[in-house]
């Protein structure tokens, strides 16, 4: 497969740094850690919509949301939908269920997920999500042609690193007892270390047997060469341990994608914004016996350091200034 620089060519610009978050719920992470109780669809998102989007303010920021469509349904999450999109931010669209095994979904089972949130979330939002990422950077050749076919402008569903089996190891270590049933449709749960292979930099997908020929993919992005992540939780998890380290480990992963010519696509979660004294029912989640007042020093800390060389933008507007530079390469999923 032929990989693209994915550059764009903006002359005495920074390089551009699209901001998203995936808006995964309490419930979202207790149903994938098989936790009981998920079903009535317990919710963080008023304290969390509330925090994020101060926080989004006060450093100028506008980003992109990924939001789960069944979150988007329930009457009780309205006012959070509605800070969010009043504050101006891209929407995007997460899936309706939230179930990182999407990538064994059939194409209707596909079509009917991006549909439903799709509508779930427009109702919501007021707003047509036109990207997409899936759950657990879950990804198929049947939902990128699901994508081209309701016309998404970009797909933000890859996530290069190598490290994806050990992180499925400790996933299943902190999991406790879970029916097999279960544990098989989660056997891929994060990837496989070829995942490491993808390219970081944005591409197109070819799609021969699509009306629609390509659509854009803009990988999360990982520390060049060593395909490690540096996405916010990863950097909160050393803080918990070092805090020293992990800033000294943003800086040169920061550095390193300058240095290469590159633009970011740097991911958010709502656990990044609140600790165990907010949120006391995922203790299995990494970082999470940090406080929220660390953490938010820590977002603080991290946007400014992205601030200083990277210009921060949606992926909506990082994807429309990929698309008119005109010079991506084509891959194919395989």
């Amino acid at each position: 497969m032929a990989w693209g620089r994915g550059r764009t060519e903006r002359a005495g610009k920074k390089p551009l740094a699209s901001i998203s978050l995936d808006l995964d719920n309490l419930w979202s992470y207790m149903k994938i850690h098989g936790d009981a109780g998920w079903a009535s669809f317990p919710s963080y998102l008023d304290q969390v919509s509330e925090i994020v989007v101060d926080r989004f303010r006060a450093h100028g920021l506008t980003v992109t949301v990924f939001i789960v469509g069944q979150d988007a349904a329930l009457p009780k999450n309205a006012s959070a939908m509605r800070t969010i999109a009043d504050a101006g931010h891209e929407i995007g669209n997460h899936s309706f269920s939230h179930e990182p095994w999407f990538h064994t979904y059939s194409y209707e089972e596909i079509e009917h997920e991006i549909a439903d949130a799709e509508i779930a979330i427009e109702r919501a939002t007021g707003k047509k999500p036109r990207g997409f990422r899936g759950p657990g950077f879950s990804l198929s050749g049947d939902t990128l042609k699901v994508l081209a076919e309701r016309e998404y402008l970009y797909d933000a569903s890859t996530f290069p690193t190598f490290l994806g089996p050990l992180a499925r190891a400790y996933y299943f270590l902190t999991s406790g007892d879970m029916p097999e049933e279960e544990r098989k449709r989660r056997k891929k749960l994060f990837g496989t270390a070829r995942e490491g292979l993808r390219a970081i930099r944005p591409y197109v997908w070819g799609l021969p047997d699509s009306a629609r020929r390509q659509i854009l993919e803009i990988p999360v992005t990982t520390m060049p060469l060593l395909r490690v992540p540096i996405h916010l939780s990863y950097i909160g998890f050393l803080a918990v341990h070092s805090r020293l380290v992990a800033m000294s480990y943003i800086r040169a992963a920061l550095a390193l994608v300058a240095r290469t010519g590159a633009d970011l696509s740097f991911l958010l979660h709502p656990l990044d914004f609140v600790g165990k004294d907010r949120v006391d029912r995922l203790d299995f989640f990494p970082g999470m016996s940090a406080r929220t007042d660390d953490k938010l020093r820590l977002f603080d800390d991290v946007m400014n350091l992205i601030k200083e060389s990277f210009e921060p933008v949606t992926m909506a507007e990082h994807a429309r200034v990929l698309l008119d530079g005109g010079r991506l390469k084509t891959a194919t999923l395989g």
